[in-house]
């Protein structure tokens, strides 16, 4: 057979297994394993093991359950309700300072935990709860929380950003400082819709109490003394200090990344001992249950994702692929909106974990010869994948947000994120526009990596 009938023949086989409801790892492994049965020599069968342990015996990938770890800690403890009471406090003032609150904190707890269910979760519980009873519609709540959580896969420690980092064989450190730029971006754009949502949603409610004598709570006014708003920030300046710690020793070049990963891991678990009276082997359990099945989980997916894309890269799938594509001759930015949609596509489907080991062997090469910062290109992608957490069928924020709402209907979910679809759209076009949003931190601390974008 041809490269391209294997070729097709291999993505009809995943999409089959994958729309039977097979497990996406198992699919990945069990597709890999049968054309190596029937396109590789008899003794590669034998080397599974072998391939898999090889492709992730990476020290970079060590970072990834102990990052879970420090996520699990926090997430499970108060410190994620206790920094959204916090900022709540501070901003209250503030048109719309309660949904800016909520997106300030998935953006903090984002960047202490790394993972965008955790995120959505540790702040949907206390922050939508609280939006509606002070008026908020539910798709506005709804939709802040589920944006938010995905700030939780771009903010370092981003463990999707870990798994580009390996797939596109570039530093971690630079990734994680390119990320910070545009996650900012996307703070500033989900805060400024955040205040003029308020502002329509006040005048309605305003409008309607002039009509009818409604009162919404919308309308409410609350006053907290300084002393108050002090005495919310003990619990929480100590977590912010580990963010702080944990960043300065990564990219100030104290620590590799595990060892960071490790380190901040420790200091999480001995500050919810602290601060929360979270140390006994009752108390830890669900932590530690929580940290291995997440971590079993992502690294077998991970292990089978590498076995799929060596099966690929040796029945030359993905080199005729990435030639094929090349051969085109499309111009640099038709070439990477191709890509980006294709990426759309697959957010409707699989996690981001997956896109990434599945796709970088065949769109990485094109890109890379079409002078593309790749660095660059990983932010991006992180972004348009973050898309795929909050947009249907699959969006996986989605289904956070009705386990923490309930009566809310699914349409009024969707409804609520689209607006925050359309800002990340935005913030693409930005990127594309001045790459140096994402690339001027990296550079500055790191060097310029070459002249091309």
């Amino acid at each position: 057979m041809s490269t391209l009938s294997i070729g097709l023949l291999y993505g009809a086989a995943t999409l089959v297994a994958m729309f039977i409801g097979m497990p996406i790892a198992f699919a990945l492994g069990a597709v890999a394993t049968l054309f190596m049965i029937m396109f590789m020599p008899a003794s590669s069968v034998d080397t599974i093991a072998q391939n898999v342990y090889e492709e992730m015996a990476s020290i970079t990938l060590l970072s990834i359950p102990l990052f879970i770890l420090k996520g699990a800690a926090i997430g499970r403890s108060r410190a994620g309700q206790d920094l959204y009471g916090a900022l709540h406090a501070w901003m209250h003032k503030i048109p719309g300072g309660l949904g800016i609150a909520n997106v300030f904190a998935c953006a903090l707890f984002a960047a202490m935990a790394g993972s965008s269910p955790a995120t959505c979760f540790a702040i949907g519980s206390a922050g939508i709860p609280e939006m509606r009873k002070r008026g908020y519609s539910g798709r506005f709540a709804a939709g802040i929380i589920a944006a938010g959580g995905t700030l939780g896969i771009l903010l370092p420690p981003s463990i999707t950003m870990i798994l580009y980092a390996v797939a596109a064989e570039q530093s971690l450190g630079r990734l994680f400082l390119a990320a910070i730029g545009p996650a900012l971006l996307l703070v500033v754009l989900f805060a400024s819709y955040a205040m003029w949502k308020f502002r329509r949603e006040y005048a309605a409610a305003l409008a309607e109490q002039q009509e009818t004598g409604r009162f919404s709570e919308l309308l409410r006014k609350d006053e907290l003394t300084l002393r108050a708003k002090f005495d919310l920030l003990p619990r929480v300046l100590p977590f912010v200090i580990l963010l702080t710690g944990v960043m300065i020793a990564l990219y100030g070049g104290y620590a590799t990344p595990s060892e960071t990963a490790g380190l901040g891991a420790v200091l999480a678990l001995v500050l919810i001992a602290v601060i929360y009276g979270v140390w006994s082997p009752r108390d830890l359990d669900p932590i530690l249950r929580a940290t291995l099945r997440e971590s079993t989980m992502l690294m077998f997916i991970i292990g089978m994702s590498l076995l799929y894309s060596y099966v690929m890269s040796y029945l030359h799938i993905s080199q005729s692929s990435a030639q094929w594509i090349v051969s085109l001759e499309l111009s640099r930015w038709v070439l990477l909106a191709a890509i980006l949609v294709m990426v759309v596509v697959l957010g409707f489907f699989l996690p981001p974990v997956s896109i990434i080991l599945m796709t970088a062997p065949i769109i990485l090469p094109p890109l890379k010869a079409a002078g593309f910062d790749l660095v660059w290109f990983g932010v991006v992608m992180t972004i348009v994948m973050e898309m795929g957490l909050i947009h249907p069928p699959v969006g996986l924020n989605l289904f956070v947000i009705k386990s923490i709402a309930p009566d809310l209907p699914l349409s009024e979910v969707v409804w609520g994120v689209l607006p925050f679809v359309v800002l990340m759209i935005f913030a693409v076009i930005l990127l594309c526009l001045a790459p140096e949003i994402a690339t001027w931190l990296s550079d500055t601390v790191m060097g310029p990596t070459g002249p091309g974008r």
